[in-house]
C-alpha cells in the first residue's frame, strides 16, 4: 500500500506538505501542490478513510433519506438516489440510504450514532412531521422537495407549480378548452406530498387564468384503475380533449386504454406528461412531456451539502424551472364532438 511517506519522497516534500496538499488546511505554493498531486496520481495514493476521519472529525459519509413506500414509482427514486450517490463519490464521501417510514425518530438516530456528516432528505410533505428536527439537527442537511414553512431550512425541487401551469398553457395554445390532471395514487395526496400537491395547483391556476375547464383525479396503477378513472372521467366530462398525466407507471396502459375506449393520440386526446425523458421517448407516440430533472437535483443537492460542510453559504430555496418539450402526443384540438366508447 502507497503511504504518505512514499508520495513525499516521489514530490520531494516533506510528509506534512503532502498533507497540508490533501487537507487544504495550509496554502501551499502552486509549484509544489501541482508536483504532490502528480505524485500522488503517479503512485496511485488514496488516502486512508479512517485516518481522514479522525484528522477532519468528518465520517465523509451522507445519509440518503429515501421514499419507499405506497404511491412512489421506485424507478423515478432511483433516478434521483443514483445521481446522490454518483456526485457524493466525486466528493470522497459514501452514501448510507435510510427510508422516510423512519421519521423523525430515524434522523434522530442516525445524527446521534455519528454515522454520517449530512443529509438529503426526500419525499417532503407540506407539513412534514420531520422538519423540526432538521431545523434542531447537529449537522447540516438539503430537502429535494420543500415543506411550507421552509424558514431556515435549505430545499431544491423542480418547480412543479410552473410545471402543471405549463402544461395546461401548452394544451390551451392549442385550442384545449377541456382539460384533465390523471395525477398520483390518493396515498400521495393523503400524505400531501409537496410535489403532487404542487403540480395540482400550477393546474387549477393556470386552468382558471385561461378559462377552460381543468378536472383533477388521482389514479391507482393497476390496469382495472386506470380503465375505471379515464372511463368515468370521460363519462362525466366527453368534451375533455386534453390529459395531463403526473404518474409514469399508468402511462403505458392509459394509452391502451385510450386506444379500448376509441381516443385516438393525438387526434381526439392529446396527452403531456410530467416524467423522466426517457419514459416520454419510448412511447408510441412519443409523449409531450416536463422532465423530472433527477440527475440535476440530485447532483446539487449533495453539491449544497459539501459547500455546507465547508462553511459555506447556499441558497435557501433552489426552484428549477421547468421546460417542456413538445412532441407527437400533442396536437391542436379536435373540431368534432366525441362521445365515450
Amino acid at each position: 500500500m502507497v503511504t504518505i511517506a512514499d508520495v513525499a519522497r516521489h514530490a520531494g516534500v516533506a510528509a506534512s506538505t503532502v498533507s497540508y496538499v490533501l487537507s487544504g488546511k495550509r496554502t501551499i505554493s502552486t509549484d509544489t501542490r501541482e508536483r504532490v498531486q502528480r505524485s500522488v496520481h503517479a503512485l496511485g495514493y488514496r488516502p486512508n478513510a479512517s485516518a481522514r476521519a479522525l484528522a477532519s472529525q468528518r465520517s465523509n459519509v451522507l445519509a440518503l433519506v429515501i421514499p419507499l413506500r405506497t404511491g412512489m414509482h421506485v424507478p423515478v427514486m432511483m433516478q434521483f438516489a443514483t445521481a446522490v450517490v454518483t456526485t457524493a463519490r466525486r466528493y470522497d464521501h459514501d452514501v448510507l440510504l435510510l427510508t422516510a417510514d423512519e421519521g423523525p425518530e430515524g434522523l434522530e438516530r442516525v445524527a446521534q450514532s455519528s454515522l454520517v456528516d449530512a443529509l438529503v432528505v426526500m419525499d417532503i410533505e407540506l407539513h412534514d412531521a420531520r422538519v423540526p428536527v432538521l431545523r434542531e439537527l447537529p449537522m447540516p442537511s438539503v430537502l429535494i422537495g420543500y415543506p411550507d414553512d421552509a424558514d431556515g431550512l435549505t430545499c431544491i425541487d423542480l418547480d412543479f407549480v410552473a410545471a402543471g401551469a405549463r402544461c395546461v398553457d401548452h394544451l390551451a395554445d392549442l385550442g384545449h378548452r377541456s382539460l384533465a390532471l390523471l395525477g398520483t395514487p390518493s396515498a400521495v395526496y393523503e400524505r400531501q406530498t409537496g410535489f403532487a400537491q404542487r403540480t395540482l395547483t400550477g393546474f387549477a391556476e393556470a386552468a382558471g387564468q385561461r378559462g377552460v375547464l381543468g378536472v383533477e383525479t388521482p389514479c391507482e396503477h393497476t390496469f382495472d384503475a386506470i380503465l375505471h378513472t379515464v372511463r368515468q372521467l370521460l363519462a362525466e366530462h366527453p368534451d375533455i380533449t386534453g390529459l395531463v398525466v403526473q404518474n409514469e407507471p399508468i402511462i403505458g396502459p392509459l394509452l391502451d386504454v385510450l386506444r379500448r375506449l376509441g381516443r385516438r393520440v393525438p387526434e381526439d386526446m392529446s396527452l403531456v406528461a410530467i416524467c423522466a425523458d426517457d419514459v416520454a421517448e419510448r412511447q408510441v407516440p412519443q409523449l409531450s412531456s416536463v422532465s423530472i430533472p433527477a440527475e440535476r437535483i440530485g447532483a446539487q443537492a449533495v453539491e449544497s451539502l459539501i459547500t455546507k460542510l465547508d462553511g459555506g453559504e447556499v441558497p435557501a430555496l433552489t426552484l428549477l424551472p421547468p421546460a417542456l418539450a413538445p412532441r407527437q402526443s400533442s396536437c391542436q384540438a379536435p373540431q368534432h364532438d366525441l362521445t365515450t366508447a
